[in-house]
């Protein structure tokens, strides 16, 4: 079944290059989507399959309040260098909750951006890039599935938001980094944080040599750990 994106694809926010809008095939885990993003100057188009990969049971878990996951800061050790990035769970806290959660069982280590698009963004956090073949990543998640968290907080440079396919309710472990702004994602994808420093780390892996928007050589996670923020960083989700 084909799916489409607004530029970020369920567990593969699959969209092709901004200045070639023609489709591209690649996989999802569940439902296949199909979605288009546009801004004023350029539009993006892919294309996704269903496939019967399964991702690894999480560890049962005891339930933790929401406090714990207040004020956090991951920080996000990659071969190309660290991203540090703060949490909007005043916005979208279960998308919070998921990713610190997974984080701290060691679920994205290993982990690489399978995808990369100047200009847009770059897209990690299948489990199918730590030793999958190739042809598998972006079809990946774990066994979580979010209900939507839409919100205010525009896509702009810095923003990390989830993958999803069309099912609104289908974000599982996959994320996105924008490298650029990009409005027409606005309200129709979970925003739960922000790029605090890295960002020219984060330009250097949108700017890899790809191969159909894989990169040839791709940046893997190594771990991701968290501190506490401080007063400077602390604060709700920026409203424009």
């Amino acid at each position: 079944m084909k799916s489409i994106l607004y530029g970020a694809l369920l567990f593969a926010l699959v969209a092709c290059n901004a200045t070639d809008p023609a489709n591209t095939t690649a996989g999802t885990e569940a439902e296949g989507t199909t979605a288009t993003a546009t801004d004023t100057s350029a539009s993006t188009t892919a294309a996704a399959t269903d496939t019967n990969s399964t991702a690894p049971a999480a560890p049962a878990q005891q339930e933790k309040p929401m406090s714990e996951y207040q004020d956090q800061v991951a920080v996000i050790k990659t071969t190309a260098g660290e991203i540090q990035i703060r949490f909007f769970p005043d916005v979208a806290p279960n998308h919070v909750k998921n990713f610190i959660d997974l984080a701290n069982q060691g679920f994205y280590n290993g982990t690489k951006f399978h995808r990369v698009i100047p200009g847009f963004m770059i897209q990690g956090g299948d489990p199918n890039t730590k030793s999958g073949d190739p042809y598998t990543w972006g079809t990946g998640g774990s066994p979580n599935r979010l209900r939507a968290e839409f919100n205010n907080v525009k896509h702009k440079r810095g923003i990390v938001s989830m993958a999803r396919s069309t099912d609104p309710n289908s974000a599982s472990s996959q994320f996105f980094i924008m490298v650029a702004d990009y409005p027409s994602l606005d309200n129709q994808y979970s925003v739960f944080g922000q790029v605090l420093s890295g960002m020219e780390v984060v330009d250097k892996i949108v700017s890899a040599k790809t191969e159909r928007e894989r990169p040839v050589e791709p940046t893997a996670i190594e771990s991701i750990t968290f501190r506490a923020a401080t007063d400077a960083e602390k604060g709700p989700a920026p409203q424009a």
